[in-house]
């Protein structure tokens, strides 16, 4: 297990799995891999040794929605020291929710729509785990062979094309926006957006182009392995993002699956291999259009799938919409204590009291 996952086999271990492994340095810096089995690090990653009680396929998740570029401690090249992330507070529910979280996240579209779960124990005719049985009603009971492999019987693949339209609304001059709520690339990693610029109309940068609908996934054109990608829920009616990404408006697919299929590593790791350029290596929308998933002729499976993960995409985007209030209001009020303009007494909401706990 190198920076950039896995790069080989050996027949020794180093390390017991299951176990991650972070990028520290180069092009794969800040990349996280996981591996479930005993494995060999590379000294061009950090790796796990001891997951203190947490859930790994959890902390797997949870690291891979850090914003590792913050703590860059290099020069000539980007360069991750252990020492500069340990003394990161964060935030974390109890081992068992983690657990839950994990396995909703990462295990539901692997199953349905990868490893086909639920059609391989109808064949060997024992109940899918954790679905009614109206779910399981809608997974067909045998697979078939096709020009691109093997497939449950009634699926095909999809273009993404054929479930998208790509960049289809465009900012234009007449449209009626007094101002302009700006999503940048470098802003965007993994999910989250850790600023949103706003402009007056017609000061904004030429790039801010891209108009957001909802349940737009969107996905950076620009080194595309580097996870900068985001999901549009809600979006006020005047939020705009750099041209630099494809924004890929469902049209013959819930949103939730477009999401989780475009945002999968090997996806990002498809794109970074057919990006072209010099200093800034990019993709063509076309490349992302091209792209096939496996989908189910039953639309009722992606409306199952949808009503499972609408409501946690949902809470973590009102979630990420708290975070920033916070990091906006934090950030207005340090400068004033630190100033003596405004006191902590001043600041401190009406319940405190001297010497309580705080996380």
């Amino acid at each position: 297990m190198g920076s950039a996952g896995q790069n080989g086999f050996h027949d020794i271990a180093l390390a017991k799995g299951p176990g991650i492994v972070v990028g520290r340095s180069g092009a794969s810096f800040g990349h996280v891999h996981f591996s479930a089995i005993d494995y060999w690090p590379h000294n061009t990653g950090l790796y796990v040794t001891d997951f203190k009680g947490n859930d790994p396929r959890f902390a797997f998740y949870f690291l891979k929605a850090l914003d590792f570029d913050r703590y860059n401690s290099g020069s000539a090249q980007p360069s991750l020291n252990r020492n500069f992330i340990y003394p990161i507070p964060i935030r974390v529910p109890e081992p068992a929710e983690q657990k839950a979280i994990a396995a909703v996240l990462g295990a539901l579209f692997q199953s349905w729509f990868v490893d086909f779960d639920p059609v391989r124990a109808k064949l060997d005719a024992r109940p899918p785990a954790g679905l009614d049985p109206t779910t399981v009603a809608l997974f067909p009971e045998h697979f078939e062979h096709g020009e691109d492999g093997m497939l449950p019987v009634g699926w095909r693949h999809a273009a993404i094309e054929e479930l998208c339209a790509i960049n289809a609304w465009t900012l234009g001059k007449n449209d009626d926006l007094e101002t302009l709520e700006y999503v940048e690339i470098s802003e965007v990693s993994r999910g989250n957006i850790a600023d949103i610029a706003t402009y007056t109309r017609g000061e904004e940068p030429s790039r801010a182009r891209r108009r957001l609908r909802q349940g737009d996934t969107v996905l950076s054109t620009v080194r595309p392995n580097r996870g900068s990608y985001f999901l549009a829920l809600n979006p006020p009616q005047n939020r705009v993002a750099s041209t630099g990404f494809a924004v890929l408006t469902p049209t013959k697919a819930p949103w939730s699956f477009i999401h989780v299929a475009m945002t999968q590593p090997e996806v990002s790791e498809h794109l970074g291999q057919m990006a072209d350029g010099g200093a800034y290596p990019a993709v063509r929308p076309e490349i992302i259009g091209a792209m096939k998933v496996k989908l189910p002729n039953e639309p009722k499976i992606l409306d199952a799938f949808h009503r499972t993960c609408t409501p946690l995409f949902e809470q973590a985007e009102a979630n990420r919409t708290q975070s920033r209030t916070l990091a906006t209001l934090r950030d207005t009020l340090l400068p004033k204590l630190l100033s003596g303009e405004l006191s902590v007494a001043e600041s401190a909401p009406p319940n405190h009291q001297s010497g309580a706990k705080h996380q």
